[in-house]
């Protein structure tokens, strides 16, 4: 995979990989995940296929709901 900086859409496809990491380690489907986060389960599906960039208020939403800190979506990521 190219370093975040040479490809526009790499760090979406690198979060939407850290994500879906996250919710399945807490045992949790899309659909659980959007109930718990007000996130439509087909915008997390998007988020995790790196086809939608997330926004601030997505990525503190849903770090909500799986119980982390915000940083954990995204650290790491390069």
């Amino acid at each position: 995979m190219k370093h975040l900086d040479e490809n526009p859409n790499a760090a979406s496809i690198a979060f939407g990989r850290r994500l879906r990491e996250l919710r399945v380690q807490h045992g949790l489907s899309q659909d659980d995940l959007a109930h718990k986060t007000d996130v439509h389960s087909t915008a997390i599906g998007r988020l995790e296929r790196g086809s939608r960039e997330p926004r601030l208020t997505t990525i503190l939403r849903i770090a909500r709901g799986l119980d982390v800190r915000p940083g954990e979506l995204v650290d790491e990521l390069s």
